[in-house]
């Protein structure tokens, strides 16, 4: 695959990566978050609109061998699904950078998030409401492995509304878990639902200390 972070050639001479996609000079921390959630919520969406590199992703089409094993409920004209993982990467200030890991959505998939949840430092879960309970064994994953996380409602148009204290009490949530709304094709929106993790983060560390 031709991915922007691989060196490529013109007139047979290799050029390197471009500018945007190196480190910069600058960053002093970098740290890993993981995008999950259930099938087709956005996931690799968010990945890819807000990198500043172009994402890597391991999207394979969907087969007639899916039907019966996958739930793909609201997502009917999908026609592709993430069988790996979606990597990017986005710089949160001179000095802090995000490694951002989006994880598989379909069940039979799942053995794979154990891997891309170590060393995380904390997960955003996209939730679609038309499919709430999807979330429940995401959030439950997250919980036994003691990765602090905060819910994405990821508004699709079809979607229901819900207050956030009827969200927080269908999700068994506790009290200082952030929810909040966002639109996983723009790239400010899924910024917005980023520093709202790293708020949180923060908020705990300075707790803990």
């Amino acid at each position: 695959m031709d991915f922007k972070s691989s060196d490529t050639l013109t007139n047979g001479a290799i050029t390197g990566p471009s500018e945007r996609d190196v480190l910069p000079d600058t960053a002093a921390a970098a740290v890993k978050v993981v995008i999950v959630g259930g099938f087709g919520v956005g996931k690799t969406t968010m990945v890819g609109s807000v990198s500043e590199i172009r994402p890597l992703t391991t999207e394979e089409t969907m087969t007639q061998a899916g039907i019966g094993v996958d739930d793909n409920y609201g997502s009917e004209t999908k026609t592709a699904t993430t069988v790996a993982m979606d990597f990017g990467r986005i710089s949160i200030s001179e000095e802090l950078v995000l490694y951002l890991f989006g994880t598989p959505g379909q069940e039979r998939f799942w053995f794979l998030w154990n891997g891309l949840f170590e060393g995380a430092l904390g997960a955003v879960v996209l939730i679609d409401t038309r499919r709430l309970e999807v979330s429940f064994d995401v959030i439950g994953r997250l919980e036994e492995r003691g990765v602090p996380f905060i819910i994405a409602v990821n508004d699709f148009p079809d979607a229901p509304r819900h207050p956030v204290d009827a969200l927080r009490t269908a999700l068994d949530l506790d009290s200082h878990v952030p929810i909040v709304h966002c639109d996983a094709r723009r790239r400010i929106s899924s910024k917005d639902t980023l520093m709202t993790l790293m708020r949180y983060l923060h908020a705990l560390a300075a707790a803990r200390a």
